[in-house]
């Protein structure tokens, strides 16, 4: 996890803004409902009226008014006199209150947002009472006839609104507390609404239009929900644009790290973790790991935001249903707990048969040569359909969960939203609460919910990416057997090529014995060594020391005199020109192989390295020539083909070391002779390394040594060895004839 932080740490202002946006996204989605909310509760239901504070108000309501409170409500008013005001103003005036002119009319102040809600409270309760006794229903016509019985005999007879008037201050206040008394049941919202409802009453008895009223709010209203949400897609795009691009810098980062590590693994390492597996790290595991990071970054983020939101959002909105809430994260936290006990243990295995398939894959596909000349194609097939079909169970496993669990969540959540509708209409019918407030919080739940699933969805996928993160970390923690000193020798400028074997002994690391066993010679400039023996006695174990591709496990290797440990690796390899024993070529063209080693390499240099390696005939005969194109892994050239460019590849480089580790073996024995003497002719002062099966390849060179089971048995020259080493006759005497010998 350490390798994954730090290479977020390079993206951290991407991510600050990505928080930034999603707090800003959060903000907004939680203000939608409320919208959702006026636009049914006001625009629909109270005509576009928000509060009963009156805009404006006739003389003759606003003293009705007084009558029910204590509080002087005309000095939240300023009387509107015809004539203070100028034409325009007149003019205006007329328009938008018709009767104006008929009535004396109150218009608001300007008031501050407590004075408005002061002037809310003041109205409310006396708009309550007033439309109550003016109200023609038989319910009110009783009530009315019970609150005369408790007046004096001389009050009793007179219209109500007459007999409070009447009333000293005293007295009426002792009425309205008795009547507040047996209201002190009645909810609050339904007080509210039947001020509002009288407020309406008021704009059309003066005249208002007050059908453009509601029009006006409700579009006013849509509009800032459509610019809303606009800003609300404006932010998810550049979330998703910014999460994008900072998981696939993770990505980028992640591949570019695990290659250079790989490109410093020795064949130990290689073979600790195989090529399958490396290559499944590199692209599948990555790519897990990108996508739990893009994950995070759009939702895991916004989900704890947009929930505590929406909570507070519902206390707010009703705190009675708010064990609906909790019911149902419950059910749902119960059946994620479910999928994850049964689910994980199979996305763990995921990656490991997705290794196995990539394995069985690349092994069949390098070997269909082999596979066809054994008639074997058949057991080929059965073993590939065995890990596909392996696979594919575990995948089907994991997918069809996963493809009933968004349907199961679906019917949680549409049921949660009937349960919320069947309490919420009761709370409706009682007057306790509004449809538009019912609607409301049906959304913060779905918010609140969906934050959950999230979260839920987010713990299914990181077990599954976190296996990804190991593997990769494995990488990356991986300690290569070989790596460079802290402080690396230089080497000698006076000697150049000269190789010291001193007691070297190998075995590899999951062996216990020896491959080679105390091995001493020395190579020198200008000459060539070259080592023979039977299959599997260690010729080119020992080779592949000296570019340090496996580590000596006792004694020395000294390349111009320095420890080939003690030098940096780069600087080991500038002076090593390798021919391994399988010819490798990279897609491309002739010229690029060629020039793989030494990019500025002009192309006479390049023609002469291809000509000492005797390609330049074959070369010559293509069409594109030295531009011909090179498929990968050279599939379409011969072995001797690939050999020879191999050679040539070694060779442009000029270097003072050159080993070639069996790399004569697919060429005939006259382009073996020829290019042996073009070596000869063109390497001079260079030691040359040879690896070989064939007696007429060697039997010219400087020193032979001869290798049986790990050790030497015989060195020096083919004629001296032909009397004193007895393998070294044996293998001679089966290839040549005694007059060759």
């Amino acid at each position: 996890m350490k390798n994954i932080l730090h290479h977020l740490k390079k993206s951290w202002k991407s991510i600050f803004v990505i928080i930034l946006l999603l707090v800003f996204q959060a903000f907004l989605d939680l203000s939608l409902p409320d919208y959702t909310s006026r636009i049914i509760n006001v625009g629909v239901q109270q005509g576009g009226i928000e509060n009963p504070n009156f805009e404006v108000v006739r003389e003759s309501t606003l003293n009705a008014l007084s009558l029910f409170t204590t509080e002087d409500i005309k000095n939240y008013y300023d009387k509107i006199d015809p004539s203070n005001l100028t034409d325009r103003e007149y003019q205006e005036y007329e328009k938008k209150y018709p009767k104006f002119k008929e009535e004396t009319l109150y218009i608001k102040k300007d008031l501050s947002k407590k004075e408005e809600e002061t002037l809310s409270d003041i109205l409310a309760k006396p708009i309550m009472f007033y439309t109550m006794f003016t109200s023609e229903t038989e319910e009110m016509k009783k009530m009315t006839e019970q609150i005369k019985q408790n007046l004096p005999p001389q009050m009793q007879s007179m219209d109500l609104m007459t007999a409070i008037a009447s009333m000293n201050s005293s007295s009426r206040s002792q009425l309205l507390t008795s009547i507040q008394n047996q209201m002190k049941d009645m909810p609050d919202s339904l007080v509210e609404q039947t001020a509002i409802a009288y407020v309406k009453q008021e704009y059309q008895a003066i005249g208002m239009n007050t059908d453009q009223m509601q029009i006006q709010y409700i579009l006013i209203a849509g509009a800032k929900m459509l610019g809303i949400a606009l800003l609300i897609m404006l932010s998810a795009i550049s979330v998703g644009f910014l999460g994008s691009r900072v998981a696939a810098r993770l990505s980028r980062d992640l591949r570019n790290s695990v290659f250079s590590k790989v490109t410093s693994f020795s064949k130990t390492e290689f073979k600790n973790f195989g090529v399958a597996s490396l290559i499944t790290r590199t692209t599948n595991d990555i790519q897990q790991i990108q996508m739990l990071i893009l994950f995070t970054l759009r939702i895991i983020f916004y989900a704890p935001i947009i929930g505590i939101g929406g909570v507070i959002k519902v206390l707010n909105t009703n705190v009675s249903m708010a064990w609906i809430i909790a019911l149902a994260v419950g059910v749902i936290l119960t059946i994620m707990l479910g999928v994850f006990f049964f689910v994980m243990p199979r996305f763990k295995r995921l990656q490991k048969l997705i290794d196995r398939l990539n394995l069985v894959t690349r092994e069949i596909i390098t070997g269909i040569p082999v596979i066809r000349a054994f008639s074997n194609q058949k057991y080929e097939e059965k073993r590939f359909d065995k890990a596909n079909v392996d696979l594919k169970k575990t995948t089907l496993f994991v997918d069809r969960i996963m493809g009933c669990l968004m349907p199961t969540l679906m019917f949680i959540m549409n049921g949660i939203c009937i349960l919320i509708v069947w309490n919420g209409a009761k709370g409706i019918d009682q007057g306790i609460m509004q449809v538009g407030d019912l609607l409301a919080f049906i959304q913060y739940t779905m918010q609140i919910v969906m934050a959950f699933l999230m979260v839920t969805m987010f713990s299914i996928m990181l077990p599954r990416a976190s296996v990804s993160i190991g593997r990769i970390s494995e990488i990356l923690n991986t300690v290569p057997v070989i790596r460079d000193p802290e402080k690396p020798k230089e080497f000698s400028k006076r000697t150049k090529g000269l190789i010291e074997f001193k007691n070297v002994s190998f075995c590899y690391p999951d062996s216990d014995e020896e491959v080679l066993t105390d091995i001493t010679f020395t190579a020198k400039p200008g000459e060539t060594t070259a080592f023979i023996g039977s299959t599997g006695s260690g010729k080119s174990t020992l080779i592949n020391l000296i570019p340090r591709l496996f580590d000596a496990t006792k004694g020395e290797i000294l390349v111009d005199g320095i420890n080939v440990k003690d030098v940096d690796t780069k600087e080991l390899h500038k002076k090593i020109g390798f021919v391994p024993q399988k010819g490798v070529l990279f897609s491309g063209t002739i010229a690029s192989n060629i020039k793989y080693g030494k990019k500025d390499l002009s192309d006479e240099e390049m023609k002469k390295a291809a000509s000492i390696a005797m390609a330049t005939e074959f070369i010559e005969s293509k069409k594109m020539k030295y531009n011909t194109k090179i498929s990968q892994g050279g599939t379409n050239v011969s072995g001797g083909q690939k050999q020879r460019l191999s050679i040539a590849r070694a060779v442009a480089l000029k270097p003072e070391i050159l080993i070639f580790d069996d790399s004569f073996s697919a060429l005939d024995f006259k382009t073996d002779a020829a290019l042996r003497k073009a070596l000869r002719e063109n390497t001079e002062g260079t030691t040359t390394l040879i690896v070989a099966q064939r007696i007429s390849t060697i039997m010219n060179a400087d020193q032979i040594i001869v290798l049986d089971e790990g050790k030497v048995v015989g060195k020096g020259r083919h004629e001296d060895l032909l009397q004193t080493c007895e393998i070294y006759k044996e293998i001679a005497e089966s290839q040549l004839g005694k007059e060759e010998l």
